[in-house]
């Protein structure tokens, strides 16, 4: 095995070993609206957007802020929380692109 491919084995076991959500935006609305994540646990979350306009995915409670382009799909690395309940939304359709997520 070459160096390089050692020094990269942790690294890429670390990655595969990170749970995965997945968050839609539909209608200008987070399905689900409520995502439910393990406490102490770095999570990715793979934001989909279905509808025909952008989205920044956003929170005041986290830090997080990312654009999602009309009918595309990012991931986005978040954690680890404590046990909670953290509000995110949609900067760009603020009255309907509301979630919260419940860390348990």
């Amino acid at each position: 095995m070459s160096t390089v491919l050692a020094l990269m084995l942790p690294l890429l076991a670390s990655a595969t070993e990170v749970p995965g959500y997945t968050l839609t935006l539909k209608d200008h609305r987070y399905q689900p609206a409520e995502l439910h994540l393990p406490a102490n646990t770095r999570v990715k979350v793979e934001l989909v957007n279905q509808d025909p306009s952008p989205e920044e995915f956003e929170s005041d409670d986290f830090p997080a802020e990312k654009i999602v382009m009309p009918n595309s799909r990012i991931s986005i690395f978040i954690g680890p929380f404590k046990p909670g309940r953290y509000r995110f939304y949609g900067d760009f359709h603020q009255p309907t692109a509301q979630g919260t997520l419940v860390v348990e």
